[in-house]
């Protein structure tokens, strides 16, 4: 055996950690840059439409 199920329990809790933060970064990302990006997506849908 080459994992102790302690030791296998906690890489999966490492693992979960991982993508907790993962996830936060995503978000806090998504936060920022949300407004900025709709404004892009939303010049460009006017400029297709008025042209």
């Amino acid at each position: 055996m080459l994992f102790a199920p302690k030791e296998k329990g906690q890489g999966l809790v490492e693992y979960a950690l991982i993508l907790v933060l993962v996830a936060v970064v995503v978000i806090a990302v998504l936060l920022l840059l949300g407004p900025i990006i709709g404004n892009v997506f939303t010049k460009i849908n006017s400029n297709l439409v008025n042209h």
